[in-house]
């Protein structure tokens, strides 16, 4: 960032502002502005209907809490994106229409329905693909922005655009689970997560916590195993849970009893117990049914009652959640060159020696104005290299098939895919999910 820029403050766009999570980062930008300040802030969507109650919530918000910062929302990509210092990211290619269909439709194979895993993360990467390379291209028109880039699934979006934008150095691809295992840690030890530094090593919803060190160099990891253990594991934010986000924490336990030597990423339960989890997940009420009645519902009401009473103050608008304070503390971290530690997704180039360096891993690393400096995670064990080396393999195919518009590579991904591995089974489901696809697939041959 230019000198004058900082003395004048940032300037943001949310892309996907119409999204349930975007009040959330609204709060969070208008709490943080003391120490990242800002000069604009814009919402880009091209649902105008979404678009318009976010963007009348945030004109209320900022009105009150932050009236010197300048408050849009539009569905023009140049007034968005021009002069923007951050683009934040967080695009649902097909919408939760196209949810349930990733979620039910391996299902009626018996096999997991989940957005970001298994078939369900499949279609949904062949979905974002094309998008989010038109998305970095169309910022790139209008400002030189560092874009940090929540959507999912992440572990497919990072090395399509990796891919296809090898010249682009100022994207970065971030998840909040990582984030939200800290919180939940702390809460459980009763220890104030922000004093943690991770050591963490995998693939994007694919990983393992080593080492958790307090503030004095500390390693916590084996304390909170052993609360884990004894009392069992809830994510920090509990009470604002649907069932089957609670149902996903509680086997943390399980993977621990059977792999005690690290702290999983809960999304690993679908990998290492996938015919379990398939027995275990309604037919008919998958999470994104959950999320329409749920968090949809309830945030775009508490907008509409915003805009009528003309008043923020005191919205039940969650504000301190994972995922709006991460991307936040994340830019301020950047924009200040003050080298925090998060865990994010970045090439290997070795930094996990014994896995493919195209390998797109998600590891701890130090956050500042020139991007992420990882840390050096060395030779992992033959259990972890299997397992990561067959996901890699997954997430390659996923993206080649993409490319290639290949039947072939996409019909070898499902079958790598550990959700899945019966090919003949693999085959149902993919002629299942192309006939859902039509509209945003490439055709595959």
């Amino acid at each position: 960032m230019q000198k004058g820029e900082i003395m004048n403050g940032y300037a943001i766009v949310i892309i996907g502002g119409g999204s349930t999570w975007t009040p959330g980062i609204l709060k969070s930008l208008a709490m943080h502005c003391s120490d990242f300040p800002l000069r604009k802030i814009a919402l880009y969507d091209t649902d105008e209907k979404r678009l318009a109650a976010i963007g009348e919530f945030g004109k209320i918000l900022f009105r009150e809490e932050a009236p010197q910062v300048e408050f849009l929302y539009t569905t023009d990509k140049k007034t968005a994106y021009t002069g923007a210092d951050f683009a934040f990211c967080q695009i649902r290619t097909g919408g939760y229409p196209m949810r349930e269909q990733d979620e039910k439709i391996p299902l009626n194979f018996d096999v997991i329905g989940q957005e970001t895993c298994g078939p369900g993360g499949f279609a949904y990467g062949m979905r974002s693909i094309k998008d989010m390379i038109e998305l970095v291209q169309d910022v790139r028109s209008y400002s030189d922005a560092w874009i940090l880039n929540y959507t999912n699934p992440a572990a497919i979006i990072a090395p399509a655009l990796a891919k296809a934008l090898p010249d682009e150095k100022k994207v970065l691809n971030i998840c909040d689970q990582p984030i939200n295992l800290l919180r939940s840690y702390g809460r459980l030890i009763n220890y104030d997560y922000k004093k943690f530094t991770p050591r963490y090593f995998g693939l994007n919803h694919f990983g393992w916590f080593t080492h958790i060190f307090d503030e004095h160099g500390n390693d916590l990891a084996p304390k909170i195993k052993a609360a884990i253990l004894s009392e069992g594991f809830k994510p920090v934010d509990a009470e604002q849970r649907d069932t089957s986000w609670l149902d996903t924490y509680a086997i943390v336990k399980d993977m621990l009893e059977d792999f005690p030597e690290y702290l999983p990423n809960t999304y690993l339960q679908y990998y290492l117990y996938p015919e379990y989890k398939a027995s275990k997940m309604s037919r008919t009420v998958t999470r994104a049914t959950e999320v329409i009645n749920g968090r949809e519902k309830s945030v775009f009401d508490e907008c509409r009652r915003v805009i009528q009473r003309g008043s923020a103050r005191n919205a039940n608008i969650v504000h301190n959640d994972a995922h709006g304070d991460m991307i936040v503390e994340i830019a301020l971290s950047m924009a200040h060159n003050r080298m925090d530690t998060y865990v994010v997704i970045v090439p290997n180039n070795g930094i996990i020696e014994n896995v493919p360096k195209d390998a797109m891993v998600e590891v701890a690393a130090s956050l500042g104005a020139n991007g992420p400096s990882p840390y050096a995670v060395g030779v992992i064990g033959s259990f972890y290299k299997g397992l990561l080396e067959n996901q890699h393999a997954f997430e390659s195919l996923t993206v080649q098939a993409f490319f290639e518009q290949s039947y072939s590579k996409a019909l070898a991904a499902l079958t790598l895919n550990r959700t899945v591995v019966d090919a003949k089974k693999a085959r149902k489901i993919l002629d299942a999910l192309i006939a859902a696809n039509k509209a945003y697939w490439p055709e595959l041959k």
